[in-house]
């Protein structure tokens, strides 16, 4: 799982032990444990204190952790301001598309080393196994998640312009965030299968009649994790014994996926 600061609480995981792992592209700190005897292993985006912001998460890093100590489903999470009345703040949705604003972030494992040139397939970037997990348990739970959004990922730290937000809804954004993209393409390159279930926090600038906040956007979010944690804890027990058939195999060999 990766989510954002507040998302894993002290006590959540049984044998918890926080890990730092070693990649080509910096450390990793995750925290790994059992749920309901599921092995879990767990990754703060915006590391300690939300001290890391969007432009300068180690994305690379990240994703390689995860898949050097074995995870093969990932479940992450995403505080995003609304585009639309469909999904109003305060609501949970589900991604399946998203549009990619950002700029300067390494976005691939494949930018000239030895793994030489690849192209990841990512006409359905986001697992339809994982999403479906995630819709049977929001059903089992008797929460309303909202099935499909595309989400728009923009470079930060700043918030968008209202010019920009309506740009962004012409051209079918349901959601903007800040950290979606490249974690969503790093994941499809090492053969994780990817889900991301958005927290509409707020209305994206110029739709709320007033300036956007992190401060609101954090309070939001709070108040929104205790059942967004229940709904990935429930689908990653379901998915634990399942192996994926539908998404397409990992691009990095597997020789070399080890400490460098």
């Amino acid at each position: 799982m990766i989510g954002g600061t507040g998302f894993y609480d002290a006590g959540l995981l049984e044998e918890a032990a926080e890990h730092i792992i070693g990649t080509p592209y910096g450390t990793a700190v995750l925290t790994t444990g059992l749920y309901q005897g599921v092995p879990i292993a767990f990754l703060a985006r915006h590391g300690a204190g939300h001290a890391v912001p969007p432009h300068r998460v180690n994305y690379r890093a990240n994703v390689w952790a995860l898949r050097q100590v074995g995870v093969r489903s990932l479940f992450a999470t995403a505080s995003v301001g609304s585009l639309t009345g469909a999904i109003p703040p305060g609501s949970l949705a589900l991604c399946d598309q998203f549009l990619d604003f950002t700029r300067g972030r390494p976005a691939t494992f494949f930018d000239g080393g030895p793994w030489g040139v690849q192209h990841a397939d990512m006409t359905e970037p986001y697992c339809p196994r994982l999403r479906g997990a995630l819709r049977r348990a929001a059903q089992d739970l008797g929460m309303e998640l909202i099935p499909e959004a595309t989400y728009v990922c923009t470079e930060g730290p700043r918030f968008e312009t209202p010019a920009e937000i309506r740009a962004y809804a012409k051209l079918g954004g349901h959601v903007v965030g800040m950290t979606g993209v490249p974690e969503v393409v790093l994941a499809r390159e090492a053969g994780i299968c990817y889900a991301t279930v958005a927290i509409a926090a707020n209305s994206a600038a110029g739709l709320a009649g007033r300036p956007v906040s992190h401060a609101e956007v954090v309070q939001a979010t709070a108040r929104l994790l205790p059942q967004v944690r229940r709904l990935v804890l429930q689908a990653a027990v379901a998915v634990a014994t399942e192996r994926c058939d539908v998404c397409p195999p990992g691009l990095l060999p597997e020789g070399g996926l080890g400490r460098e």
